[in-house]
């Protein structure tokens, strides 16, 4: 059933969140990033082919272990959108996000009228009923559930507009595909890149809106902290798997 966000409510008691961007699709494995100790976990649709049935299990998963579950889409589908929320996804991420416009689109998705255009349900969002509508349609109204990714020059020119509309939860930055669009090359530890990522998180903290960082070096981690940073995304579970695994095998071999 539809809860204030729990990662939200961390932020503003003044506490760091921790979240990962899922790309191996596994129930078990949202399951046990919450165990870990992460406060939620992006279930990515941008670069897999995953169906509507896995990311209803992968769901149903993180509620029952207590970790929030976000969406990460590859573009602004209204009606997807619609039944992510429906499903219990409680915050939607926006990939490659290059305009105020289609921020709004997202939003009017996500918002009951007066403020968007999403069309109602009772199902399993509400309890099957046993929260009334009216209370469901003052709850979901009163969240931030849109978090633009910015992966692009565009996506960094058009950041204050962005910043400006309600329902804008949190920024998120996408240093690679940024340096690539940067015609910098496959690059996130770029100065370049570094510096504009400082330029997105001090319009951001100016406008109140939590800024999400990266941190690809220990360096980074401490710099992100000594600005006000609070939120982080701590990478892909694939690669830190991956890595793990033949650390371990190296381990062994020696």
């Amino acid at each position: 059933m539809i809860r204030t966000s729990p990662v939200f409510s961390r932020l503003q008691a003044g506490n760091n969140v921790y979240g990962l961007l899922n790309s191996l699709p596994s129930p078990m494995l949202c399951e046990m990033l919450a165990f870990a100790g992460y406060d939620f976990v992006i279930l990515d649709l941008e670069h897999l082919l995953r169906s509507e049935e896995d990311i209803m299990h992968c769901v149903r998963a993180c509620e029952a272990a207590g970790i929030s579950p976000w969406l990460r889409i590859p573009q602004v589908d209204e009606k997807l959108i619609g039944r992510a929320l429906d499903a219990g996804i409680e915050a939607i991420v926006l990939s490659r996000t290059e305009s105020a416009a289609q921020v709004q689109r997202a939003i009017e998705a996500a918002f009951f009228p007066p403020l968007g255009k999403r069309g109602i349900t009772g199902g399993r969002i509400t309890g099957f009923g046993r929260l009334p509508l009216p209370e469901y349609i003052d709850l979901a109204n009163r969240q931030t559930p849109i978090i633009p990714m910015i992966e692009s020059r565009a996506g960094v020119d058009a950041l204050g507009e962005i910043l400006q509309l309600p329902g804008v939860g949190m920024i998120m930055e996408g240093a690679l595909d940024l340096s690539l669009d940067l015609d910098l090359g496959p690059d996130p530890l770029n100065p370049q890149v570094w510096q504009t990522l400082q330029n997105m998180a001090d319009a951001c903290l100016s406008a109140a809106i939590p800024f999400c960082a990266n941190p690809r070096t220990a360096e980074q981690n401490t710099l992100w902290r000594a600005r006000g940073i609070r939120s982080f995304l701590a990478g892909e579970d694939r690669g830190l798997l991956h890595n793990a695994l033949k650390a371990r095998l190296h381990s062994l071999q020696q």
